[in-house]
């Protein structure tokens, strides 16, 4: 029938999203990481099963784009964003970890630790200067497997694996310095939602480093006393360093106000969550109890976040699709 378009609104809306979509992802899963911590499990469950529900689709879309669009692949790999696939899977395999599925997690950080070297490659090969948030993804996605293989390596009691983790935080930390060289700071104050990831960057690297303090113990021995020193020293200054970012960040949202929706709004909903964990984190590996309530009102803060930010997907999509529907 003239008029009409082979492909359903829905699926035209859904060929049309950015690789940074993953972010939503990123979000969902760090929010249901907090909230684990937290003790809110019933509400943590819901949001992995979103989390889950939207890695498994993006997936699926990744899949086909390579079987199908392969030149569109390539493009979509050089950019930036590619790496949320990196660091969404590393986050809900952090999850997993947490329920005690090791296997899955296991799987998840393979599969991570194979697209990690081809997207890294590409996406730094295309630095330069006065770029926009995503620039820190490099450090996220790294930092991100450093997460989940020193989580692994609590549980599974691998020493290896653990100084794995320990290389990647150490490259991570290189890779935040290049990017903040590479960054504009004007992002701060007229970034579309991306801006955060500054600072976001900074928080998964203080948790990488406190999963590393938490992985040594009595049965795996990791770290002397100057190793042990070092990273704690380092990670309490990320932390510091990550929290003064989102102040800064918060500041800069009240005195040039950015109300409407936009995909990478889920690139501040990430940081949010992120500074959650890490501050959580750090509260029960390094014994700084006091850290215990700033860190549920900044969980509750992202949770907020997390909603506004959803309930602007789901009315962008609803105008795209009307948008994109034959008349």
């Amino acid at each position: 029938m003239s008029g009409t378009s082979p492909h359903s609104p829905l699926r035209v809306w859904w060929t049309q999203r950015p690789p940074a979509a993953g972010a939503a992802v990123m979000a969902t899963g760090i929010v249901s990481v907090g909230l684990d911590l937290a003790g809110h499990e019933t509400l943590s469950r819901i949001a992995l099963v979103i989390g889950c529900a939207a890695w498994l689709g993006l997936a699926a879309d990744v899949a086909v784009r390579l079987l199908r669009e392969r030149a569109r692949w390539f493009a979509d790999a050089g950019t930036a964003g590619a790496l949320t696939a990196v660091a969404a899977t590393t986050v809900l395999g952090t999850r997993f970890s947490a329920l005690g599925r090791q296997t899955l997690a296991e799987a998840l950080l393979a599969l991570s630790a194979v697209l990690w070297p081809v997207l890294i490659v590409r996406v730094v090969g295309h630095g330069k200067r006065r770029m926009p948030g995503g620039v820190f993804l490099g450090c996220v996605a790294t930092q991100g497997l450093a997460v989940l293989g020193a989580t692994l390596a609590a549980a599974e009691s691998a020493a290896w694996l653990a100084h794995a983790a320990l290389v990647l935080f150490w490259l991570g930390l290189v890779l935040y310095g290049l990017a903040l060289f590479h960054f504009d700071l004007r992002q701060v104050l007229e970034g579309p939602g991306d801006q955060w990831i500054a600072g976001g960057a900074l928080a998964i690297s203080a948790l990488a480093g406190s999963q590393l303090i938490a992985a040594h113990s009595a049965r795996l021995y990791l770290w002397n006393d100057d190793d042990h020193g070092v990273l704690r020293a380092v990670t309490v200054a990320l932390l510091v360093l990550d929290l003064a970012w989102y102040a800064v960040l918060l500041v800069a949202e009240f005195l040039r106000p950015r109300p409407r929706y936009d995909v990478r709004r889920w690139a501040t909903v990430f940081p949010m969550g992120m500074t959650t964990v890490a501050t959580l984190s750090v509260s029960a590996t390094l014994d700084v109890p006091w850290l215990e309530t700033p860190g549920e009102v900044l969980m509750w803060i992202s949770v907020a976040a997390w909603s506004a930010v959803a309930a602007g997907a789901v009315g962008s999509a609803r105008a795209a699709v009307r948008s994109t529907a034959p008349r």
